[in-house]
């Protein structure tokens, strides 16, 4: 069995700027992909069986979105081999940092070069897209601009950045996030400009912190370490820091009262760098 990176990301910022016909939020945000994430394992079978190994994060084998990938790639391209897929888990679910979304697009594209299917990016993200809204920016592989429901992707360059990444005790629901009252969909859109200097917040960070006092809390607290951001709907929150050093100085100060992690923000996803070196 042979293992694959499968990056996290974060949101530096997210407006909501509309509810849209269907239900859905028209959006626009600023994704950074991580230089750390889940690692997904891919042993090719002969046969055309899709297994996945056991898991620690309680998702049924039908449900799991790396399945669900796996099974739509074969069926889109009539293959006849199959996979048996292993996960390493480090990306809490509902972190918002994206762990599953970027698990099912690391199936895609490895699985695409290993059973030839040759399907380009934008073949690949349409498929992704019907796995999951996210799954879109992990098979594009870039740093980027994101709008519509978070399909639309333009290519920024952010170069590397460090950050600190803290993780709460409890997931946060997307669906409740999206279905609060109190969440404000009216935001104005930026210009590129104004988001590379820093500018956009998370509209979701409000609604967050009045329905989970303790995020509220330890927002908070983080404020002695820098600006606390919360990354997406998920309940990971993150800290831009200075450099790699004050990073791990802040990971090792913090790590007794939460749990952290240093980590590198990235322009081009190390999956690509992998399958590219393949």
């Amino acid at each position: 069995m042979r293992w694959w990176p499968a990056p996290a990301k974060i949101n530096l910022f997210l407006h909501i700027l509309g509810r849209r016909a269907d239900g859905y939020h028209d959006i626009q945000t600023l994704f950074q992909l991580l230089k750390w994430g889940d690692d997904i394992g891919i042993r090719l079978l002969s046969e055309s069986k899709i297994a996945r190994l056991p898991v620690s994060y309680g998702v049924p084998e039908s449900e799991d979105l790396v399945v669900k990938a796996a099974k739509l790639l074969q069926s889109e391209t009539a293959g006849r081999l199959g996979a048996e897929i292993a996960v390493r888990k480090r990306v809490p679910p509902g972190s918002g940092m994206g762990g599953g979304s970027s698990d099912a697009a690391t199936v895609l594209l490895v699985l695409n070069q290993l059973w030839n299917c040759k399907l380009g990016i934008e073949e690949l993200s349409q498929l992704g897209r019907s796995v999951g809204a996210d799954v879109p920016v992990f098979i594009y592989g870039r740093s980027a601009m994101a709008g519509g429901i978070g399909e639309k992707l333009e290519p920024v360059s952010l170069g590397v950045r460090h950050y600190l990444l803290v993780f709460p005790d409890f997931p946060v629901s997307t669906r409740a996030v999206f279905a609060d009252p109190d969440l404000n969909r009216n935001s104005k859109m930026l210009e590129t400009a104004q988001v590379l200097e820093g500018k956009g917040i998370n509209d979701c960070e409000t609604v967050v912190r009045k329905r989970f006092p303790a995020f509220d809390t330890m927002l908070q607290v983080l404020e002695k370490w820098g600006k606390p951001r919360m990354t997406g709907t998920g309940s990971g929150l993150f800290i831009p820091m200075r450099d790699k050093k004050s990073a791990k100085s802040a990971a090792q100060a913090m790590k007794t009262l939460y749990n952290v992690r240093a980590v590198q923000g990235v322009d081009r996803s190390p999956l690509h760098e992998k399958l590219d070196c393949n």
